[in-house]
């Protein structure tokens, strides 16, 4: 099954359009975090999820926490769950300044 399918499946109704916006931008996040170019197998899970996160967040971007109600939600950034999903795949990068005057 495909990411877009399995995406379908959690949000029944979305549209395809939707749905590209949503990986696209889940895996640009994940990219983003792993300091990769190109997202790992391993790693679709973690998109699909967090493309239905984005989903289900639409409406409250910036907001860190809501009340209303007597109800009260917090949001964190990026959840505990996928971070440890995409731990092992971020890419170190070490750097180093040259001086001219070697």
């Amino acid at each position: 099954m495909t990411a877009k399918e399995r995406l379908a499946a959690r949000l029944e109704g979305v549209a395809d359009a939707q749905l590209d916006l949503l990986l696209g931008d889940a895996e640009g996040m994940l990219l983003a975090c792993t300091g990769r170019s190109v997202l790992p197998d391993a790693l679709v899970t973690a998109q699909v999820q967090l493309a239905a996160i984005l989903y289900n967040r639409q409406g409250t971007e910036g907001e860190t926490a809501h009340s209303e109600g007597g109800v009260s939600r917090a949001m964190d950034g990026l959840p505990e769950e996928i971070r440890r999903q995409i731990a092992p795949y971020r890419v170190v990068r070490i750097g180093c300044s040259q001086s001219s005057e070697l």
